[in-house]
């Protein structure tokens, strides 16, 4: 294990700031946001997914991973979250290789929907303009999105996981320092 490297610079203010970039990202679903500027966590953890599981995640809030011991160490130090131990059981589930499946992880209930977990995914590259075509709330007509980066049938599970609403999983998309949202309640079609 390496020594830990900091987390935010100003714990407070950075927080703060990834925390409006996420509620903006799924406020605006497909919308590119920028959070985790100057955020140097161990590999294979990228800024943004480092700096939205620090605005969100705390003790209360169980965690599983795939980033490895550094990056595990690092997550327990700067946000405090446990690690769950089962995807079923977990609040947030980071991805920084291949996803679990959506149907592996919790989707709440009817009478506490807002116990589904949130799925941060590492990929490639994000970009507006192109790509899936995301209708629903918050977007006015659609928004498109062009995702490198996820596995094939992705967009399958999503619209199983679509289904379940209210209940299902929330994404959270992070390419380097970008990041976008796919709230349970957006429809995505590709092309």
């Amino acid at each position: 294990m390496t020594a830990l490297t900091p987390g935010f610079a100003d714990p407070v203010l950075d927080a703060q700031a990834a925390f409006r970039a996420v509620l903006e990202a799924m406020s605006r679903p497909g919308r590119v946001q920028r959070a985790g500027a100057g955020l140097a966590p161990p590999a294979p953890l990228m800024p943004a997914a480092a700096a939205v599981l620090l605005a969100l995640a705390d003790s209360g809030t169980p965690l599983v991973h795939d980033g490895g011991e550094d990056a595990d160490a690092w997550l327990r130090f700067h946000a405090g979250a446990p690690v769950s131990p089962t995807l079923a059981e977990a609040a947030f589930v980071l991805a920084t290789g291949a996803p679990p499946a959506l149907s592996a992880l919790g989707t709440g209930t009817e009478e506490e929907p807002e116990r589904g977990a949130t799925l941060v995914v590492q990929v490639a590259s994000l970009a507006e303009g192109d790509g899936w075509r995301l209708i629903g709330p918050g977007i006015e007509r659609e928004h498109r999105l062009a995702v490198e980066g996820l596995p094939p049938g992705f967009v399958q599970a999503w619209t199983a996981n679509r289904a379940l609403f209210p209940r299902g999983v929330d994404v959270v998309l992070c390419a380097g320092e970008h990041l976008a949202a796919l709230p349970r309640g957006i429809t995505i079609a590709e092309g």
